[in-house]
């Protein structure tokens, strides 16, 4: 399946044979001797490196592959080791570096071999291997159009053949609240439970009506602050969550983004295709669908089995293709070399869209406004240089339900950094400071990576950062991700 690589880089005899492109490997964080193995030998050759002219703490070798997906890792002084900054996926042989070699070899010199010593596009400047690596390699990557659609259409196969029945799981609870509830009560039971939302029941309706979620208390909360200087328990046990819902597109209707609110219940039942969930999720710009079965044909007596969540069909979508990634040609292209998410405008390009970001000593009620008036899901919190600090999510709310703290504040008068401080030792899986709050990834990663990183449960965006700095670069969500896939 792969080319043999006896000659480690060199050309090739005049024999006619497959077509074999020259990629360059490198190492470029030292050791005594490095070797370089991968799909590409069958794991069973190790082939030898050589420092760079001038640079004695990175090794390099050119090797001539075949075009395809291939996987590799270096062996430094005994060791095996992977290059963090490059594409890497957990295989068979551990966690390995990957390529994608396309038909267009790698801008190199025709004359370039190891043993002919030479200067590489590495070698920018003094910081080697530095942010000006990750930018050099989007080049080396191209998307076609071809295997676009080819990864497209087997994704759209995959999704279309099975059904949301394959999302529930085994065992479990699921969360529904009575719409006649008080505000204040559902925040305190979400927060318990540590869900950021959950579906409607209506008794006298005998069915489910609708769904609340961190949205919703958003809007609450700012609404109640226009009406005075703190927001008291006894405000929000007066409003029950029909009251609420009932006023919601009326408020809803005097704000430009009002078009965002889907006006129905969005639910979806077992036998539903993965595909039309997704749909369903992008197209009503919700978190999540109920997943409702009725044994009878007027929806009668109604069984609420699960939420199901862009997550989880991502998630379907990277175990189906976890040992025939190959056939998604898309997957191993670098994040960066793909129109993919929101980024930070470059110098030039004035008509992008900017990034929402805010300073931790930004207020609370700043942050609340710009979610709702930017319709996004998180904020990054970032330093006078931009480098990330921490996130502030949608479902973050929640945590002001902690020791009432929402009866004790002005939204106007405490900082981000604040509120993220209010509810740090939350139990909740969607809690503050339980894990890893911010999840990053660098421009250079792949498509896969980034997917795999978005199946794990609660992670819902992933911030694009500039190595080292950590400043922010961008940012993927789920959406963004599902809706690249489904074209």
């Amino acid at each position: 399946m792969f080319a043999p690589v006896a000659d480690t880089g060199h050309e090739s005899s005049g024999a006619s044979g497959p077509i074999l492109i020259p990629k360059r490997f490198v190492w470029p964080y030292g050791g005594r001797r490095v070797f370089l193995s991968g799909s590409f030998t069958r794991w069973s050759e190790h082939i030898p490196m050589s420092p760079m002219e001038g640079c004695p703490t990175v090794f390099q070798v050119t090797c001539s592959l075949m075009p395809g997906y291939h996987q590799y890792k270096f062996n430094v002084d005994g060791d095996w080791r992977h290059d963090e900054q490059q594409p890497f996926v957990s295989g068979s042989y551990g966690v390995v570096n990957t390529i994608f070699i396309t038909r267009e070899p790698d801008i190199l010199p025709s004359i370039f071999i190891p043993e002919t010593p030479g200067r590489s596009h590495m070698e920018v400047d003094s910081d080697v291997f530095g942010h000006t690596f990750a930018y050099c390699q989007d080049s080396n990557f191209r998307m076609s159009e071809s295997d676009l659609e080819v990864s497209r259409h087997r994704i759209s196969v995959f999704l279309s053949t099975h059904t949301a029945y394959e999302l529930l799981p085994e065992s479990g609870k699921v969360i529904a609240l009575d719409i006649n509830l008080p505000v204040k009560q559902a925040f305190h039971i979400l927060y318990e439970q540590g869900v950021p939302m959950a579906p409607l029941w209506d008794f006298h309706k005998s069915q489910f009506v609708g769904v609340l979620s961190a949205m919703d208390f958003i809007l609450i909360l700012k609404e109640l602050g226009n009406h005075g200087s703190n927001l008291t328990e006894e405000q929000l046990e007066t409003h029950t969550i029909a009251a609420w819902k009932e006023g919601k597109f009326r408020q809803c209707r005097t704000m430009d983004n009002a078009r965002s609110y889907p006006q129905h219940f969005v639910h979806a039942g077992p036998h539903e295709c993965l595909k039309d969930v997704a749909l369903k999720i992008l197209q009503n710009k919700v978190a999540a669908v109920p997943i409702i079965h009725s044994t009878s044909q007027d929806g009668s007596f109604p069984q609420l089995l699960h939420l199901a969540s862009l997550s989880e069909i991502l998630k379907c979508i990277c175990r189906h293709f976890k040992h025939s990634s190959g056939s998604l040609p898309i997957l191993h292209l670098p994040i960066g070399s793909i129109p993919l998410g929101t980024w930070v405008p470059k110098v030039g390009e004035s008509n992008r869209q900017p990034l929402a970001m805010l300073r931790p000593n930004a207020s609370l009620g700043a942050a609340l406004s710009l979610l709702i008036q930017a319709n996004v899901s998180s904020i990054p919190i970032v330093d006078d240089n931009d480098s990330l600090l921490d996130i502030y999510s949608r479902s973050d709310i929640t945590a002001l339900a902690k020791d009432k703290a929402y009866a004790q504040i002005t939204l106007d008068e405490i900082s981000i950094h604040q509120a993220l401080l209010l509810g740090q030792d939350a139990n909740s899986p969607y809690g503050f400071y339980n894990g890893q709050r911010c999840h990053m990834c660098l421009r250079s990663d792949s498509l896969h990576k980034v997917m795999e990183r978005l199946a794990n449960p609660g992670v819902r965006r992933v911030v694009i950062v500039e190595p080292g700095s950590k400043r922010v670069e961008g940012i993927i969500s789920l959406s963004d991700v599902l809706r690249f896939l489904l074209g």
